[in-house]
């Protein structure tokens, strides 16, 4: 159902929904054949160990590039990788204006003179503002979260508001202001909201969030109580938690010291604009051998397990200037990402292998999320009061969970979509009206492509199974001039009996081809196929897998 002059504002997701993290969104107004497109946010998601070798995770945008003619703008709500990380990597392929907030304008020229990438053309605009972008005004309404400067936006079309919230929580005491602004939401609720695009992350949990404030104060019972050094890790773009840290610090008598290169240039935007005004000064790594333990924190980069990151260092005694000694204290001031809980695991047990107390969230109030449990999403949508709520950022669990709440707390509409659904939001009922193309690409090292492109299918095959190269050199009668040579790679050494592998797949590959009759040798692929297959299937007979096998042959 489109309006008399074929128009429809549609929402269509290409990330972030069935999932968590990579949040691309696409919001469409006009006819079918001729929409403009607006971009809100530009997201990653990071790899597991299915994907060796990958550096990062991207929405396939390859829907939207085939619309770039009618793309009339990026929107980005805020500067957590999983909503802008993504853009130095894609805007080459969108090269369209973005507009973002000072702080998010900030960390990604930072970003960008720290990895290299292009120059993109930034518009930067404020919490309470409104602008245009093609036929959609926006207004970006003050939300709290875990980083300077969240907005929610509302998007204001002919054919009505949709409330896109970004990621938000409702905090009566931020580290960081200002709050999420409830008068300017219950507003936007008297003058008809047609959808409410919201963030499902905590769905699942009841109540309400904790404070900053609370947190906070725990923190700074922790460093009161320890008797040595504290060290304390948390996510480099929580500025707010920074502060939290650095006044609990001060307030227990102790300097910090912070570790790890992205919370440098973290802290480095976040001065510049003003929000660690009124602290003591940092000190610096050369400092650390004068420090006494009990006058000391240190705030590090590595809360999710990274191997290279400040807190594995020190876990593992790498670090040249800086150690930590039995006695001393780590608290993760973090929530794990799903995923990493091996890779936290393993810095934990080498921490308490040298005596150091691990306090983490369930031990004290040392954390709390950014998004909004049930009680907040519930006054949410009293605010809003939408027709149609379409539950995102999230998995199936979470979506579902969210939208079981909004039917129970009579949201008349409840959209469950996921990456590539279209769905009209006006005119008329909220219905899914097409599929379009969706998934994942990948960064691998200074390549961007699909899995194929990338030879991550081949990567994860040699993992399990190693490579075995055979090159084979045939005289001028066709026969073999030596020995074939045999190089294996991540294949076992030897088979259960004791016997050289790299000996039983040369007499496999010497065999295949001494059968092949002379007058037929004289089709090298047949040879290099027979050598192949061979190789492949004596190291199977033997050691009981069938490793990747290249063969070279030559006259």
């Amino acid at each position: 159902m489109a309006d008399k002059n074929g128009n429809e504002l549609v929402f269509c997701p290409l990330g972030g929904v069935g999932e968590i993290g990579m949040n691309f969104a696409l919001y469409g107004l006009g006819p079918s054949n001729a929409r403009k497109w607006l971009i809100v946010d530009v997201g990653v998601t990071f790899p597991d160990a299915h994907l060796p070798g990958v550096d990062l995770v991207l929405p396939d945008t390859r829907f939207i590039e085939s619309e770039l003619h009618n793309v009339v703008g990026i929107v980005i709500t805020h500067a957590h990788e999983d909503h802008y990380g993504a853009l130095l990597d894609l805007w080459p392929r969108l090269k369209k204006k973005v507009w973002m907030t000072p702080f998010t304008a900030g960390l990604l020229e930072a970003k960008r003179r720290y990895e290299g990438g292009p120059e993109v053309d930034v518009e930067v605009y404020r919490a309470g503002e409104r602008f245009q972008i093609g036929p959609f005004e926006l207004e970006a309404i003050p939300v709290t979260h875990s980083i300077p400067e969240p907005v929610s936006l509302a998007i204001r079309t002919p054919l009505g508001t949709v409330v896109h919230t970004g990621d938000w929580k409702i905090d009566p005491a931020p580290a960081i202001g200002p709050m999420t602004d409830e008068n300017r939401f219950r507003q936007l609720g008297d003058e008809g909201v047609t959808a409410l695009i919201c963030d499902s992350t905590n769905a699942l949990r009841e109540g309400d969030s904790p404070s900053e404030q609370d947190v906070g104060q725990g923190l700074r019972e922790v460093i009161e109580q320890a008797s040595g050094r504290v060290a304390v890790t948390t996510f480099s773009s929580n500025v707010g938690r920074i502060r939290s840290i650095a006044e609990a610090a001060r307030d227990a008598g102790r300097q910090v010291l912070v570790l790890g290169s992205s919370l440098k240039r973290v802290i480095n935007v976040a001065q510049e604009i003003g929000y660690l005004d009124g602290l003591p000064e940092f000190v610096d790594e050369q400092d650390y051998a004068y420090t006494p333990r009990e006058n000391l924190v240190i705030l590090c980069t590595g809360s999710q397990g990274e191997p290279r990151a400040a807190l594995a260092k020190l876990a593992r005694d790498e670090m040249k200037t800086v150690s930590l000694t039995p006695g001393d204290t780590v608290v993760y001031s973090s929530r794990v990402i799903p995923g990493n809980e091996k890779a936290i695991l393993e810095i934990k047990n080498l921490l308490i292998e040298q005596g150091i107390k691990i306090i983490e969230d369930g031990d004290a109030l040392v954390h709390v999320s950014g998004h909004p449990r049930r009680n907040e999403l519930k006054r949410m949508y009293e605010w809003v009061r939408p027709r149609i709520l379409v539950p995102v950022h999230g998995e199936a669990q979470h979506l579902v969970a969210h939208g079981a709440l909004g039917a129970m707390s009579g949201i008349p509409e409840v959209a469950q979509v996921r990456n590539g659904d279209m769905i009209r939001l006006a005119p008329g009922p909220a219905e899914i009206i097409d599929q379009v193309p969706f998934g994942r690409i990948f960064k691998d090292g200074k390549v961007i492509g699909a899995e194929e492109e990338v030879g991550i299918r081949d990567r994860r095959k040699l993992s399990y199974v190693g490579h075995v190269a055979v090159n084979v050199v045939l005289d001028d009668r066709y026969d073999l001039a030596g020995d074939p040579d045999v190089v294996a790679i991540g294949v076992a050494k030897f088979n259960r009996n004791g016997e050289p592998m790299e000996e039983i797949m040369l007499s496999a590959a010497i065999g295949a081809i001494e059968s092949i009759p002379r007058v037929r040798r004289k089709d090298l692929d047949l040879v290099a196929e027979a050598a192949r297959r061979a190789v492949r299937g004596a190291a199977n007979d033997a050691w009981g897998k069938k490793p990747i096998v290249t063969v070279f042959v030559t006259r």
